[in-house]
């Protein structure tokens, strides 16, 4: 039986591991600000150094978000206007989000976002993050 792949995710028969040669390492077009935040070690799942943040981000087109990993913080994001192209380490082509898409980033994702449209892709972001490893922060934007 065949495969089906949902919107925003790898499509069928296309997962694989992805070298990602030439990835950018700065982010070019982008802005965020964090819009609230919870911190979880105050909460009953006890986690130390972890919020879990609401933010938005815009990337202007010819915009990219440059090459990250997910292994410490997991993330679902919404396309709410735009449409954005992902690069995963774990799909052998892009995969195109749409509006209305959500990505789910975990454990052993690595990738890059750009937009190659001619309007601003505005994205929701609410992931984990641990404030004590600002490596899984996007503190260059």
């Amino acid at each position: 039986m065949a495969s089906v792949a949902f919107a925003g995710e790898c499509p069928a028969g296309q997962a694989g591991t992805n070298a990602l040669a030439g990835a950018p390492t700065a982010p070019v077009g982008v802005t965020e600000s964090e819009i609230s935040s919870i911190d979880l070690a105050a909460e009953n799942v006890k986690l130390d150094n972890r919020r879990l943040r609401l933010r938005k981000m815009t990337i202007m087109p010819g915009g990219m978000v440059p090459l990250h990993s997910h292994a410490d913080r997991p993330a679902l994001i919404m396309v709410n206007a735009g449409e954005v192209i992902e690069n995963s380490s774990k799909c052998l082509v892009p995969i195109v989000h749409k509006v209305g898409d959500v990505s789910k980033e975990f454990l052993g994702t690595m990738h890059w976002w750009t937009n190659k449209g001619k309007v601003p892709v505005m994205l929701t972001i609410s992931d984990i993050v641990n404030d004590k490893k600002p490596e899984t922060m996007m503190e260059k934007m």
